[in-house]
């Protein structure tokens, strides 16, 4: 079963879209509350918007199912990654409205969580480690871009409105100064987006895990709100919108990769 797909790049850049997918089993999605199958926690079209690094010579890893299946971007033992604030686990039971994911009764269980680990999330961060490892091995040094998305406003996660751009490294742990500078500064340069570094999303667990930049791998994560590229009730992507996104996060790129 394909449950990811890879595009191979020449650039010291990987691209991880761990929240893109939106596929959920047919006999998962039965078990599901009918709000859930819509799968609305998506982050919806962030490979569309990530389209252009393939010129930039990018790789690209993109799973085909939804973070309600598996969420690829918690650890395997689904410790909290912010302890103390409400957040949604491994294999979800809340969405970010704070409601079921599953009609009563029908939450997995401990063996099928293990199933979905070993079906969906290690091929992902197997395919992720080796491609590091590649690019490493080429050039050194290499950049891992977390893209993600999210609703403005989460009442349920965060007070308040999201900055139209938060960037999360760990707090400085998953990249080098020099890098996280050189980013700070493309932000600082542009007036159109509103942005945070490190506010209330500072890196899930692939910028966590994986930035090491004592070792040459930088991870830095990119949050959208998303109200600058797409209508936020109805999911529908905004071309107007995106093409100013597009043009944010690719210099913000290749600020990170000069």
């Amino acid at each position: 079963m394909d449950v990811f797909s890879v595009h191979r790049g020449t650039a010291p850049l990987l691209i991880s879209l761990p929240h893109d997918g939106s596929l959920i089993p047919d006999a998962l999605a039965a078990r599901m509350t009918p709000e859930a199958r819509r799968a609305p926690d998506t982050d919806w079209h962030v490979s569309r918007l990530y389209a252009f690094a393939h010129a930039l010579g990018a790789s690209v890893l993109v799973p085909r199912y939804s973070r309600y299946v598996i969420d690829l971007n918690r650890p395997p033992d689904d410790v909290s990654l912010y302890p103390g604030q409400n957040t949604t686990g491994l294999c979800p039971l809340l969405r970010f409205s704070g409601d079921p994911v599953y009609l009563p009764g029908h939450e997995p269980s401990l063996g099928e969580i293990a199933s979905r680990i070993d079906t969906y999330w290690r091929p992902y961060h197997h395919a992720l480690r080796d491609e590091l490892d590649r690019l490493r091995a080429e050039h050194g040094r290499v950049l891992l871009w977390e893209g993600h998305s999210i609703r403005g406003e989460c009442p349920f996660l965060f007070d308040g409105r999201l900055p139209d751009l938060s960037i999360g490294t760990a707090s400085g742990a998953s990249c080098a100064p020099e890098r996280q500078s050189r980013i700070e500064a493309a932000l600082r340069a542009q007036t159109v987006y509103g942005w945070v570094v490190n506010g209330r999303f500072k890196g899930g667990y692939i910028t966590r895990c994986y930035g090491d930049p004592a070792n040459g791998i930088d991870a830095v994560q990119l949050e959208f709100a998303q109200r600058i590229y797409m209508d936020e009730q109805s999911f529908m992507y905004d071309e107007d919108l995106a093409e100013g996104a597009q043009h944010a996060v690719r210099a913000l790129m290749e600020a990170a990769l000069s």
